[in-house]
C-alpha cells in the first residue's frame, strides 16, 4: 500500500530491482532488519502484493 500511495504513476510490472529496493529502502519508518537483508526474493515478494494490490 505504501508504494502504491508513494508512485501511484508507476507500473510495478516495470520496476526493477534495483529501483525498488531503492523505493523500499525510502519508505517512512522501514528499516531493514538485522540478518534479513532487502534481497532479491524478497523484492520479489513485494513486487508481488505491489501488483496484487493494484490488481485489486
Amino acid at each position: 500500500e505504501e508504494l502504491e500511495d508513494a508512485h501511484p504513476d508507476l507500473d510495478p510490472l516495470h520496476v526493477n530491482f534495483v529501483d525498488l529496493k531503492n523505493m523500499v529502502m525510502n519508505l517512512e519508518g522501514f528499516e531493514e532488519q538485522p540478518g534479513h537483508p532487502v534481497n532479491e526474493r524478497i523484492l520479489e515478494a513485494i513486487q508481488q502484493h505491489w501488483i496484487e494490490e493494484r490488481d485489486g
